[in-house]
């Protein structure tokens, strides 16, 4: 991926440069120029194009700032509430993701869904401990979340 950018940079300047007047507006037009030419080339890298990894990071990021909204939506209806009642609990929540890249992205993420914290990754770092505020609540949104993240995170890690 960074020698696509490199490359694209390249052609963007080399675009700039070829014009009558060097001006910001030539380089941005350079940019796509080297975008559609390294879409067409794109068959000739071992990697995928980087503006669809790109594409993968922003759905991600988007995925995290709704998550992170919703639990703070959450968390305040769990604080305001008159009558505090919670029944936490632990629980192991499989994965299939690997590597530690991918295993702390979806720890910190789940650590997003209200009431639960990871608390412990296992050794072969198949399986998360993770503590619910409210225990069958918990499960369900962890799972439902954890779905949905580790489909995001491979679409960021793995091509």
């Amino acid at each position: 991926m960074p020698v696509q950018v490199l490359l694209n940079i390249f052609i963007a300047y080399l675009w700039m440069f070829l014009q009558e007047e060097m001006s910001i507006l030539n380089f941005i037009s350079g940019y796509f120029v080297g975008l559609f030419i390294l879409l067409c080339i794109r068959r000739f890298f071992k990697k995928p194009f980087y503006l669809f990894t790109l594409a993968a990071v922003g759905k991600l990021f988007i995925l995290f700032i709704h998550e992170l909204n919703i639990s703070a939506m959450m968390v305040m209806k769990h604080v305001l509430r008159p009558k505090i009642d919670v029944k936490p609990g632990i629980f192991k929540v499989e994965t299939d993701l690997e590597g530690d890249l991918e295993i702390t992205l979806l720890s910190l993420l789940i650590c997003l869904t209200p009431g639960s914290v990871v608390m412990e990754v296992t050794p072969d770092s198949k399986a998360l401990y993770i503590h619910g505020l409210n225990m069958p609540e918990s499960k369900e949104s962890v799972l439902k979340s954890k779905s949905v993240f580790e489909k995001a995170i491979k679409d960021v890690t793995r091509k």
